[in-house]
């Protein structure tokens, strides 16, 4: 980031606390350090300068369409459930109704407002494309470490997909040599082995995101299974999340670290891929040595002989809890524990109103 772009951050951070801060105390009382936060993430994230670029002179203009995007950042900062849940709240509190920029004056737009509003957003994609535009513009020009990746859990509140059973037949495999001038099919390569002759987004489009039932070890070694999703993420060594793919629960780890890291690749530049040993596998880390990074992947077991790691790189893998951590936050702090929307389109919109509030976040840590 260059010095030009430094100065208008700090300057616009000055004029929030110097002046934007003090007159709203002044007009509508004290405020609690929540709402700051809300304050500073949505000066941040300047998330309306992203809601007028699709009105096509249908429906609420761009101005009303922002209001509503500022209140679902809110939602997501302030850990509220549910949009009836948040209308509730800013109908009581003239503090965030005037934060998020309606009118005191003017009622509340209805809930099926609200409803048709975040539909909207999530097929837009607007929470991750003002989080892309975040990364660049605070990150693009920084040098970054190392990238931790790693996947978490999504519980969701509704069915898992079934699949009906279909029976195959299949031929019996001939045993031996193939005889002189018989032909036999190919082996069928890894799905890892596949996405390296595919493109970004071919990959992304073999990506299942459909409700179904997942299972993996948890920090103790025992098996734990849920209904719901997985995200992935990818974290820099600042804590920033820098991309974020959404699957579906059963799909293994190791399947969305192709398609994440070229994600990743777009927006920042970085010198190791770190990531547990769910991702070992010689196919990634050729991968990441394409990419020009250093590959720290934890040894698997079935993954062949283990190779030791460099003493300074065994310290730098131990800082992997970076991405726990950041999995973590998104949880606790920014609504990823309050799931309560169904379909893939709108979870991964709902994930990245969190993901885009704790990365504005990170970001005012680093800066202060």
């Amino acid at each position: 980031m260059d010095a030009t772009r430094r100065e208008l951050i700090m300057q616009r951070w000055n004029v929030v606390q110097q002046e934007l801060l003090p007159e709203l105390r002044d007009q509508i009382g004290a405020l609690t350090p929540k709402l700051e936060q809300v304050i500073h993430i949505l000066e941040w994230v300047r998330i309306e300068e992203f809601t007028a670029t699709s009105w096509c002179g249908v429906g609420r203009p761009p101005h009303e369409r922002a209001w509503l995007a500022n209140a679902f950042v809110a939602k997501a900062v302030l850990g509220v459930a549910t949009t009836v849940g948040l209308i509730e709240r800013l109908a009581v509190d003239r503090a965030l109704r005037r934060i998020c920029g309606f009118v005191m004056c003017r009622k509340l737009p209805s809930a099926a407002t609200f409803s048709r509003a975040f539909e909207e957003f999530a097929e837009g994609r607007l929470a991750e494309r003002v989080h892309e535009a975040l990364i660049k513009a605070h990150l693009g020009d920084e040098l970054i470490g190392h990238l931790s990746r790693d996947g978490t859990a999504i519980p969701a509140r509704e069915r898992p997909l079934r699949t009906p059973a279909t029976k195959v037949a299949r031929k019996a495999k001939k045993r031996g040599r193939p005889a002189r001038g018989e032909a036999r099919p190919a082996a069928k390569g890894s799905p890892l082995e596949r996405q390296r002759q595919q493109t970004l987004p071919q990959m992304l489009a073999e990506i299942p995101t459909a409700c179904d039932r997942g299972t993996k070890c948890n920090a103790q070694g025992y098996k734990v299974s849920w209904n719901g999703y997985k995200l992935h993420l990818d974290t820099a060594d600042c804590g920033v999340p820098i991309s974020a793919l959404l699957s579906s629960a059963s799909m293994h780890d190791s399947r969305a670290a192709i398609p994440l890291s070229l994600i990743s690749a777009q927006r920042v530049t970085s010198l190791y891929d770190v990531m547990d040993a769910a991702y070992c596998s010689f196919e990634l880390q050729e991968h990441c040595r394409r990419l020009n990074h250093v590959p720290l992947i934890d040894h698997n077991p079935r993954g062949g002989v283990k190779e030791e790691f460099e003493p300074a790189d065994a310290v730098r893998y131990q800082e992997r809890t970076v991405a726990e951590r950041s999995n973590a936050r998104l949880k606790d702090e920014f609504g990823g524990n309050t799931l309560r929307v169904q379909g893939g389109t709108k979870v991964m919109a709902h994930l990245m109103f969190g993901v885009l509030a704790l990365s504005a976040d990170q970001l005012m840590r680093l800066r202060r």
